[in-house]
């Protein structure tokens, strides 16, 4: 038989199997992380155990958060052109998504989606016309503020607890009109609670804790949480040791503990992973502490000094943590359909009502 013909043959036996596996991916629950951290330096080896997690959408920030003026803007295009580049590279294993339908295709390929976020306002400085520009080049989610105060209200982290100003709430409305995704998750009390009111369209918390299980700034009250459920919200529960317990090292339970209260105050339709880490398994050292320290030191206000080591919970710390996180709600007995809807479905329905 010569070499082309029995190609040929392989290629006809091999036809089903991958037909078989087409129509598993695409019946598939979409599993999401409302915010993550896919570097730029990720080999395909990692990015392949991270597709092996099951993980199909994951939310990028593009920028540094910290930066004001002409350079925020400037540093986001930098790195959403690099993000761009990146996936052309790797367009076996990445897809860029504006939209839901992105998603599912790259979920029906085995390739995992990057949605663009810029987790500050700054970038449009004082004119709402450039969100539209933000659009343009693919960003689908703007946060607020970051921390501290802006044009448009206080952060977390703000002396005060005012609101969103005027110009905070033509943003929340443009936004709306430009189909963007509204996000608070590091805003004021009083800011978030604005943003759920003014916002025709339900807002996210991609990344955040609940308050009720540790009192932290970037943890959300019951208050908040039952009326961003009430607007048809969602909160990604983030993976961020110091955040989310009093212990020098929390455990897999305590980032449990805050999505099992977030759904009983929510209700199970308005609660996702927001892991806010990387997806690769971070070394316990000296080294990665410090790299982390140089990191926070960028951003303001600078907390490096009083953070706790790790920042990663260790259960969390690698490439298969949807896995580790399906099987630690499984362990509580949280029935299938819940946990698909926690590690994806409900992300996915709040992107389908507010980006398309």
């Amino acid at each position: 038989m010569d070499k082309t013909r029995r190609e040929f043959l392989l290629s006809v036996a091999a036809a089903p199997l991958a037909t078989q596996a087409a129509r598993e991916r695409a019946a598939a629950p979409l599993v999401i992380d409302a915010l993550g951290e896919i570097h730029l330096d990720y080999d395909d080896a990692l990015l392949d155990e991270i597709l092996a997690s099951g993980l199909r959408g994951c939310v990028v920030t593009v920028g540094n958060p910290a930066l004001q003026g002409a350079s925020a803007f400037e540093d986001m295009q930098a790195e959403l052109l690099a993000y761009d580049r990146h996936i052309a590279a790797k367009p076996s294993r990445l897809a860029r998504a504006v939209t839901v339908a992105d998603m599912d295709g790259a979920a029906r390929d085995g390739r995992l989606a990057l949605l663009y976020y810029t987790q500050n306002a700054t970038p449009i400085a004082d004119e709402v016309s450039r969100l539209a520009e933000l659009k343009r080049l693919g960003v689908r989610i703007v946060q607020l503020t970051y921390n501290t105060r802006n044009l448009l209200g206080d952060g977390c982290l703000e002396r005060t607890n005012s609101g969103l100003s005027k110009f905070g709430i033509e943003v929340v409305e443009a936004m709306n009109a430009l189909s963007l995704l509204v996000d608070a998750s590091h805003t004021g009390e009083a800011t978030t609670l604005d943003a759920i009111s003014f916002s025709k369209k339900p807002i996210a918390i991609t990344h955040a804790g609940c308050k009720a299980v540790y009192d932290h700034p970037r943890n959300k009250t019951d208050e908040l949480l039952r009326k961003l459920a009430d607007k048809g919200g969602v909160i990604g529960i983030f993976q961020i040791n110091p955040y989310l317990g009093a212990a020098e090292r929390n455990t897999l339970d305590t980032f449990l503990d805050h999505i099992e209260h977030a759904v009983r105050v929510a209700g199970i339709d308005h609660v996702a992973i927001g892991s806010d880490r990387e997806h690769r398994k971070i070394p316990d050292t000296p080294e990665e502490r410090q790299k982390l320290i140089d990191e926070l030191s960028r951003l303001r206000p600078v907390t490096a000094a009083s953070f706790r080591w790790p920042f990663f919970i260790p259960e969390l710390n690698g490439p298969r943590r949807m896995e580790v996180v399906r099987r630690g709600l499984e362990r509580r007995g949280r029935p299938a359909g819940e946990i698909d809807k926690i590690l994806g479905g409900n992300f996915r329905r709040l992107l389908a009502e507010t980006i398309g």
